[in-house]
């Protein structure tokens, strides 16, 4: 299928029943195995592919990568079972007989597993096709990433705790057995998990459905605030969770499992009139239920005061990407 001039999708993810009984993929969460000769991975070609892949990832505390990238040449990739086993592959290829497309395929050689292949007839055409197509790219790496999530979880499920989600809220969601359930109000829930050095949480907050301002930017900053404060308290009196304002949100409309319009935010945390110094990255779906009837917020935000928090974000955001409607 062909979703936008050079950029193709092929349809091999979509057998289900074949990627269940395909090898296990391998690799680190927000990994990225780059099939590139040294030819496309030298001078403008690695500057770029590597302000793609190694930029700095918006809205965490410490600056960390938003990939973890391993080089190889494209012979060990076609070559090499080991490699082609990997959870997410970029092969970038320069050749005069090459189309100058962008294929993006799953579960190729394992699963879950996503392949990009960029095909070019020259060095310019590479980097042309790079820069054009890197929000698909990157979407789709990460739509892997929620999907790996949801199949790791899906054999260590807290069974309880989604029965609970589904009878209090009407829809179903995928959360292991290390998470519990916190707090709720009407039309509101905390579930957490909670280790000896982090805290990773989920709050799902539901609401009636008035107008298309409650999904304007400002509505959901503002509701987001709302909801951290009334339902998160400080551990010391008087303190509640809130957005950190000072640090700009990444806000942008995304496609949601079935929903009519979603907005995704990222951002960042903190604990509002205290002293305690807590806080950390969150990510957000906004969104309107597929009736039309409620504004369903989801958030996911993580506490790791003394580790890196990319992958625990990561992990909250694939929670929340797990959304089944009945």
């Amino acid at each position: 299928m062909i979703v936008a001039g050079a950029l193709l999708v092929a349809a091999c993810g979509g057998r289900q029943a074949e990627a269940l009984s395909m090898k296990s993929s391998s690799g680190k969460t927000l990994e990225v195995l780059l099939a590139a000769n040294q030819g496309q991975y030298s001078g403008a070609a690695k500057a770029l592919l590597d302000s793609i892949f190694k930029q700095p990832q918006g809205c965490l505390p410490q600056p960390e990568p938003r990939f973890d990238v391993v080089n190889i040449p494209v012979s060990s990739l076609r070559n090499t079972q080991m490699f082609q086993k990997h959870r997410n592959i970029v092969l970038c290829e320069v050749d005069a007989a090459h189309p100058d497309k962008v294929y993006i395929s799953r579960d190729r050689w394992a699963a879950p597993q996503v392949v990009v292949e960029v095909m070019a007839k020259s060095d310019t055409s590479l980097q042309r096709l790079l820069r054009r197509y890197e929000p698909n790219i990157i979407r789709a790496i990460y739509d892997a990433e929620h999907l790996r999530i949801e199949r790791a979880f899906h054999n260590v499920r807290n069974v309880e705790l989604m029965q609970r989600v589904k009878e209090k809220f009407g829809f179903q969601m995928t959360f292991s057995e290390d998470f519990m359930w916190a707090t709720e109000d009407d039309g509101f829930a905390w579930i957490r998990k909670e280790t000896k050095d982090i805290s990773l949480g989920v709050l799902i907050n539901v609401s009636p459905y008035k107008n298309q301002e409650q999904l304007s930017y400002e509505k959901i900053y503002n509701r987001l605030d709302t909801i951290m404060r009334r339902h998160v308290p400080s551990p010391s009196e008087d303190g509640y969770m809130g957005t950190e304002r000072r640090v700009a949100f990444e806000t942008q409309k995304v496609d949601y499992r079935g929903t009519s319009y979603c907005i995704e935010t990222h951002g960042l945390w903190r604990l509002m009139e205290t002293t305690d110094r807590m806080g950390g990255p969150f990510v957000s779906y906004s969104m309107l239920s597929p009736d039309g009837k409620d504004i369903i917020d989801l958030i996911g935000f993580v506490y790791a005061p003394r580790f890196e928090k990319r992958d625990y974000l990561m992990q909250v955001e694939g929670i929340c990407n797990t959304v089944k409607w009945q």
